[in-house]
């Protein structure tokens, strides 16, 4: 999940803060434990939203093993739904029952169309219809219970067209119709367009989707805002990307983007960014805050 490129993500928490991980289910200790004000609609912890919470996604699954290494560091993961982009297969399928028996809060993801392939009202309409159906149907068979968000993957930045704009309608509409709640991954960077006029994609969306209630997850790897890739001892709360009211915010992508994050520290020699316990450099990843530790089903904000 990056401009055009197949994306790695990995959200990272940090012992030294504290964690509780949500995955699907708490009970009243947990509740507690994690410093949360109640319970959504769904049963599910909801944030007080005091304290960031780190966390990964990638495109492909690191296998079992390693995500019990992980759990350690880490609060909640991206959990794909669909093929990542460019991918044909979905290694992170059946992977729930493993990710919730090793405390993992969860992060649903959905892979978008590309701007350029959705050229037609009509097409938008077909298009968002199947792949919001197709994202239910996927996390219904994993597991996950309705009311969870479904973030779908935008990888085109900048302002967007009509179309396309009609195509997440869609898509938004269907989804609520078939019990969850639309989330977009976007950007959050501003676009110069030129005449002293500049678009963020998220706040595009959030103008031309209104009055829909969407949850945006968005990128800023510029430093700042970003920290860069590094160990952030206090995580910050989402809205420090720029974007009022975002649930997640990625801060640092894998590999570098030099657009953007050229001057951020914390890089590999290769320009991916590593999980800090991962000395061995075993998992690229992309590092996220959010401010629940399970993200689909912690606070909507």
């Amino acid at each position: 999940m990056a401009l055009r490129r197949a994306k790695t993500i990995f959200l990272v928490v940090l012992a030294a803060v504290g964690w509780v991980g949500v995955a699907d289910s708490v009970d009243l200790g947990s509740v507690i434990s994690a410093g949360v004000t109640g319970l959504n609609e769904t049963g599910r912890a909801v944030s007080d939203g005091a304290r960031g919470y780190l966390g990964f996604d990638r495109n492909e699954y690191p296998g079992d093993a390693a995500m019990g290494e992980l759990r350690k560091e880490f609060a909640f993961a991206g959990y794909w739904l669909t093929p990542a982009p460019g991918g044909k297969t979905n290694t992170w399928a059946g992977k729930r029952a493993v990710m919730k028996k090793q405390g993992w809060g969860f992060l649903l993801l959905a892979r978008g169309r590309a701007v350029e392939s959705v050229r037609t009202a009509a097409s938008a309409r077909e298009e968002g219809l199947a792949d919001a159906r197709g994202a239910a149907q996927s996390a219904t068979a994993e597991g996950f219970v309705r009311g969870g968000i479904i973030f779908l993957d935008i990888e085109d930045g900048g302002r967007l067209p009509a179309a396309y704009h009609a195509y997440l309608k869609t898509w938004a509409d269907e989804l609520v119709k078939l019990g969850f709640r639309p989330g977009v991954y976007c950007s959050g960077i501003a676009v110069n367009e030129g005449a002293g006029v500049s678009i963020v994609t998220a706040e595009d969306i959030r103008a031309q989707e209104a009055p829909r209630q969407i949850a945006y997850w968005v990128f800023n790897d510029a430093c700042p805002p970003s920290p860069g890739c590094v160990r952030v001892a206090e995580p910050p709360l989402p809205a420090a990307s720029g974007v009022r009211d975002a649930t997640v915010w990625q801060f640092a992508r894998s590999p570098r983007e030099q657009e953007t994050a050229g001057k951020c520290g914390g890089y590999a020699t290769d320009e991916n960014c590593y999980a800090g316990m991962g000395a061995a450099r075993k998992w690229h990843l992309d590092m996220n805050v959010a401010g629940a530790a399970n993200p689909s089903f912690g606070s909507g904000k």
